[in-house]
């Protein structure tokens, strides 16, 4: 045996040897008797994979013989599948096309027409690939095509059913792309143009909220401290136990001032201060009047 060569089952003293795969075992056997010479064996369920050449020998005194054998597996073809090969439109070609993927080679197609009379004059059809050619399709090559598959140890058969088209309007078809492409950059641009609008929106509201908090004034300061600043700014002197409180006159300064001068003496006019009945006015320049009470500490 050469290195390709694989053992497959021998014949010993008797008994009989399996070698490879554990399935040899159960598809193959001997069916003559090995003990005199008769190394015939059957083979059962073939597969395509025990296509090969086999080779007996055998050993018997006063010398060995050889022989070898060719085994060929053919698988029947499955049902081909039919197609049409491009459009059906008429004026154009139309390719029928046809194929088998499990039967063995050689495999033969042929196309027939089942309905609507013979295979067109001007078509061609190729027996090995399994294509129908027809180079100017028209209505009267409406119909049912059959493609038949074969071989040696059987065949099969698919069907197709051919139609006639009008040629579509290839500038309408063209029209509606560049339509549809247009729509579509339209609503593209309308899209990031609201986008803008609502960032510029989204920004003039937060400069907006800035400003009116920029131009809200502080809060007034409490009566008790401003009154605290004015005589602090006047100069004023305070007293212990003198309680201090704001007069704010509605007279011109000039009705103001006469008015508090006649309530001051003379010595006290000038001072622009007086003590009048146990209280102490102060004149702001204002107009604003500045009344304190004595109280008695004592």
């Amino acid at each position: 045996m050469t290195q390709k060569d694989q053992l497959m089952m021998s014949y010993t003293g008797g008994h009989t040897h399996y070698y490879g795969d554990p399935s040899n075992s159960k598809r193959i056997r001997f069916i003559g008797d090995p003990k005199v010479g008769d190394a015939s064996v059957s083979i059962s369920n073939v597969l395509p994979s025990d296509t090969g050449t086999y080779q007996c020998k055998v050993k018997k005194a006063p010398g060995v013989d050889t022989r070898k054998v060719t085994l060929v597996v053919m698988v029947p073809p499955s049902v081909p599948k039919c197609w049409v090969d491009g459009g059906e439109e008429k004026g154009g070609p139309v390719s029928l096309r046809c194929a088998d993927s499990r039967g063995s080679s050689p495999l033969t197609y042929t196309w027939t027409r089942e309905s609507g009379g013979a295979i067109p004059v001007d078509s061609t059809q190729n027996q090995q690939s399994g294509e129908l050619l027809i180079r100017n399709h028209t209505e009267s090559n409406v119909g049912t095509y059959v493609c038949e598959v074969k071989n040696a140890v059987g065949k099969e058969q698919c069907k197709y059913e051919l139609h006639a088209y009008n040629p579509t309007n290839k500038a309408g078809v063209i029209a509606g792309a560049v339509i549809g492409a247009l729509l579509l950059l339209l609503l593209l641009l309308l899209l990031i143009w609201l986008l803008i609008c609502c960032c510029h929106k989204r920004r003039y509201e937060k400069e907006v909220a800035n400003e009116i908090r920029e131009d809200v004034q502080a809060p007034d300061s409490r009566p008790t401290s401003r009154n605290s600043s004015l005589r602090s700014v006047m100069g004023y002197r305070t007293h212990p136990g003198v309680v201090y409180s704001s007069v704010r006159s509605n007279l011109p300064k000039s009705s103001a001032k006469r008015g508090i001068d006649g309530m001051l003496s003379p010595a006290t006019a000038g001072h622009k201060s007086a003590e009048l009945q146990g209280r102490e006015i102060a004149i702001q320049p204002g107009g604003a009047l500045f009344e304190a009470s004595m109280t008695n500490c004592d």
